[in-house]
């Protein structure tokens, strides 16, 4: 076998074009020669690859992602639901509440007149000021004084302090606060002035870019209770408070007639202004009925001229006057002293804005006495005649009774008893209606509910009292004497003037009544419930017991001569009482009074007086009240035009001679 070759080694040789391989499919390719050992170089190192950073599955985020916008989808979907059908109506209403404005129409408050249609109380045209504080800011106005220098220039127009409008219009964060209520028109016109004046002074300075002062006063319209005839009938009347509403005597009692209904209007808004093309809708304000009070006013003015000022002359408390038809029960005047502006009620006094006619109660004294010779005259017990003789003292329970005055014994007449205004007489004669002293108290003490002591007058007026009358089996020891003669109960000017028209009108006793009628917006008069009547006594019993009251003023002898009208038949009675001082709680003072009707054989008209605590002269009735009596009297006859009866007075016996 021939010799195998040994292998060839490769020598590198100098780097060179590559060449073409055989192209014959069986030659195997020559490889490159080798290259010098001296051209060798070192062999490089292995390409590094870049780094290769493997991403998380994103199935789990795309999930995520989905489960969130699941939710939020959910949630609109639901709000949607809750929007446009659970709370659609409620959405809705809001969007009406923007959309609509609705305000209140005020419904005009209705009149108050005498019985001549002569205005009493009338609502008139006003205004509140108000203002917009965001405007007197030192952004807004320019000035840092603005509130200070609009409040100078108000002040003295709305009778305010300059620091207390000031106050108000630098009110924070506030586009609305309130300066003054119901102001005149006249008011807000001079506002309304001096608000151009300062506008054109804008324009004129500054390049017409100058601020108005007074720009952010506004305006709203209102309605203002005004009383024409200022302090005259006050304590009837009443007043309104600042929002309108009656807050005593006729205007509280009355007020949902007077007040009317408010009506209300509602109109597209856009942007606070109205959309005229829109429309509005709404129902109107149903005016206040007009009330008609039984009171004249020219009368109301006598009593009140007349109490005024004798309450001044004799530096008492307080003093009433009432004045009533006998036949109708109507009241025809009211009137108290001192009174009150309802115009001005900053400059009232608290303890004079009420009807003290009606709402005080005090002890009557003698003019009480008519209620119990009433009762001995219908029960038979004795007649105008009848002799009684009194003593100077009379021991009664625990007490010693006295008249007025000290005198020796008298030998009177059951009439001379009242004209003389005896107490001793009054507890004899009455000590005739029953068996026992506990049987009389029980028939006088009817007799005096039959004449209304202890209940209400009927007139329905706020704050009225009814007095105050025990029952007679709580009488104490002293109180079964001295009720007779008017001390130990207790009424009101009212209740006293009722009983002498329940006398004059023949026993019949008819209601008090203030209001004649109301007049509804729709112009009918509708008249006032008709009065109760009740028999207290027979007309026979009425007619002497007046009889009996003309020996008081008539008679010589009697203590109410200085009520005497000429030309008139007067019945009447003095008062004068101790009084309970309501401070104090115990007796101090006196109330005097006077009580009557005229003409007194066809009566027509009675009058009311009584003055509390006079301080300065007399305190006897007849002395100080008799007089008012007459002043008030003669002008009611003469405004009436009631004529004298021209009849003679009978004149009953006084006094009796005891000699056999």
């Amino acid at each position: 076998m021939p010799p195998k070759e040994p292998p060839r080694r490769r020598v590198p040789g100098p780097a060179g074009p590559a060449r073409p391989r055989p192209a014959s499919a069986g030659a195997r390719p020559s490889r490159p020669a080798p290259r010098p050992a001296a051209q060798r170089t070192p062999p490089r190192a292995p390409a590094r690859r870049p780094r290769t950073i493997r991403l998380g599955s994103p199935r789990p985020r795309l999930r995520l992602i989905s489960f969130g916008l699941t939710l939020v989808m959910l949630v609109f979907v639901v709000r949607l639901l809750q929007v446009q059908a659970v709370d659609a109506s409620a959405y809705a209403a809001k969007a009406d509440k923007y959309r609509f404005q609705e305000y209140t129409l005020s419904a005009e408050r209705g009149e108050i007149t005498d019985r001549n249609g002569i205005a009493l109380a009338v609502s008139v045209d006003a205004y509140d000021i108000t203002a917009d504080p965001k405007l007197f800011t030192p952004e807004e106005s320019k000035v840092t004084d603005a509130p200070e220098q609009a409040a100078a220039l108000l002040a003295p127009l709305l009778g305010k302090e300059p620091a207390e409008l000031a106050k108000k219009l630098r009110t924070p964060k506030s586009r609305y606060t309130l300066l003054a209520r119901k102001q005149t028109p006249q008011v807000w016109n001079q506002i309304r002035d001096l608000k151009r004046v300062y506008g054109q002074k804008a324009q004129r300075s500054a390049g017409g870019n100058g601020v108005n002062l007074l720009g952010g006063v506004l305006s709203e319209p209102s309605t203002k209770r005004v009383y024409p005839n200022g302090e005259l009938a006050a304590g009837i009347l009443g007043y309104v408070n600042a929002e309108g509403k009656g807050a005593g005597g006729v205007e509280s009692m009355l007020d949902p007639e007077l007040a009317g209904k408010d009506g209300k209007i509602r109109f597209t808004q856009s942007g606070g202004r109205q959309v005229p093309t829109a429309g509005s809708q709404g129902t109107p304000a149903v005016p206040g009925s007009d009330i008609e009070l039984t009171i004249d006013r020219d009368i109301q003015w006598a009593a009140q001229q007349a109490i005024t000022d004798q309450v001044r002359t004799s530096k008492a408390d307080r003093g009433y006057v009432v004045v009533q038809d006998t036949r109708t029960g109507e009241v025809l005047a009211m009137a108290n002293a001192p009174g009150f502006d309802p115009n001005d009620l900053s400059a009232a006094n608290a303890a004079s804005m009420g009807n003290a006619a009606l709402q005080d109660a005090y002890e009557p004294g003698s003019t009480s006495k008519v209620m119990s010779m009433a009762a001995v005259l219908e029960e038979g017990k004795a007649a105008p005649d009848t002799h009684v003789t009194v003593p100077n003292r009379l021991h009664r329970g625990d007490r010693l009774f006295k008249d007025d005055i000290d005198h020796p014994t008298w030998y009177l007449t059951l009439n001379g008893v009242l004209a003389k205004s005896s107490n001793i007489g009054t507890i004899l004669a009455t000590g005739q209606l029953g068996a026992t002293q506990p049987e009389s108290n029980r028939v006088l003490h009817t007799y005096l509910r039959k004449f209304g002591m202890g209940s209400p007058t009927g007139l329905d007026y706020p704050g009225e009292t009814p007095g105050i009358l025990a029952e007679p089996q709580d009488w104490s020891t002293s109180q079964q004497y001295t009720i007779p003669f008017g001390q130990g109960l207790s009424l009101n000017a009212m209740q006293a003037a009722s009983v002498y028209s329940t006398i004059a009108n023949g026993g019949v006793r008819v209601e008090p009544t203030l209001v004649r009628g109301s007049k509804g917006p729709d112009g009918r008069f509708a008249p006032g419930p008709k009065p109760e009547e009740s028999r207290v006594v027979s007309e026979k019993t009425a007619r002497t017991l007046a009889t009996m009251l003309e020996s008081v003023v008539g008679n010589e002898e009697g203590t109410g001569t200085k009520a005497a009208i000429p030309g008139y038949r007067v019945a009447g009675k003095t008062g004068t009482a101790n009084r309970v001082d309501p401070e104090l709680g115990r007796y101090k003072g006196y109330t005097a009074s006077f009580a009557g009707f005229a003409p007194a054989d066809e009566p027509r008209i009675t009058v009311y007086c009584a003055i509390q605590n006079p301080t300065k002269g007399s305190y006897f009735g007849g002395q100080i009240c008799g007089p008012i009596y007459k002043k008030v009297m003669e002008f009611a006859l003469k405004t009436l035009h009631i004529a004298p009866t021209g009849v003679a007075p009978a004149r009953l016996p006084v006094t009796f001679d005891p000699t056999p």
